[in-house]
């Protein structure tokens, strides 16, 4: 890392808090802007789960007087939240960035591109994936001296900590990419550590879903293909530096053997 331009701790708080400000500001312009619309993207989050339902119980309930209206709100965050993803990673990245060689600075707005690009391809896949299949298959406890009635509350808990889970989740590469060009991380770490991966992608998987095998396999094995692909990333970066030092000090040799020459 950069040992030019350093910043004292209380520089760094003040630093933290300015662009946690602008986060917080971001994700209340989308929260506004999503409102708007909150019936509208919460029928579209209650899908997969309805057309998982049995035929003539396809509707959620609400048992207090305040939970609709709540549930609309916490709609319009979590779409608020996605909305202003860009700008969220574009202020973890610059925060981050500081510390780095000029170089590796460049490197921010394809961080951010692709940081938000994984966060909602990642909710997206849960969404039109797992979603349909977990819920088939726990709606498949119903008969006819069990009905399931689902509230909006519990399903809006769910649907959201698997979401942004998911979109979490898949920000592992190119976290894994970013500490490897800094020099954090490298391949033959990740693989002397993949029993322990293995181990964490289930336990992780275990806490965020439901208590099904089912559902806690579509969570883990994500996780451990998107492990596998951060080696592939980290093995492909330490070899480029590598290669780049080599380079380097062939060239410092080369211009050393010219300044020797008489």
């Amino acid at each position: 890392m950069a040992e030019e331009g350093k910043m004292p701790f209380t520089s760094h708080l003040e630093e933290l808090r300015s662009r946690l400000i602008k986060c917080f500001l971001a994700i209340g312009v989308g929260f506004f802007g999503s409102y708007h619309f909150h019936e509208k993207i919460f029928n579209i989050l209650m899908m997969p789960l309805l057309i998982s339902m049995p035929k003539g119980q396809d509707k959620l309930i609400f048992t207090g007087l305040a939970e609709a209206f709540i549930t609309y709100l916490k709609v319009s965050f979590i779409a608020g939240l996605f909305l202003a993803s860009p700008v969220i990673f574009y202020q973890f990245w610059k925060f981050v960035t500081p510390g780095l060689y000029k170089n590796e600075k460049k490197y921010i707005v394809g961080f951010v591109i692709f940081s938000s690009i994984f966060f909602v391809g990642g909710a997206s896949f849960g969404y039109f994936i797992v979603f349909p299949y977990a819920f088939k298959y726990l709606m498949s406890f119903a008969n006819q001296n069990i009905q399931a009635l689902p509230s909006i509350k519990e399903y809006l808990s769910f649907s959201m900590k698997l979401l942004v889970s998911f979109g979490a989740v898949f920000e592992l590469p190119l976290v894994a990419f970013f500490l490897a060009k800094v020099g954090l991380l490298t391949d033959q770490f990740l693989r002397d550590k993949r029993k322990y991966a293995i181990v964490i992608a289930f336990i992780i998987a275990a806490i965020l879903t439901p208590p099904d095998v089912v559902s806690q396999c579509m969570m883990a094995v994500p996780i451990l293909i998107l492990y596998e692909i951060s080696v592939i990333v980290v093995k492909v970066v330490c070899r480029n530096k590598k290669r780049q030092a080599d380079s380097d000090l062939a060239a410092a040799d080369e211009e050393e053997k010219v300044v020797e020459v008489p």
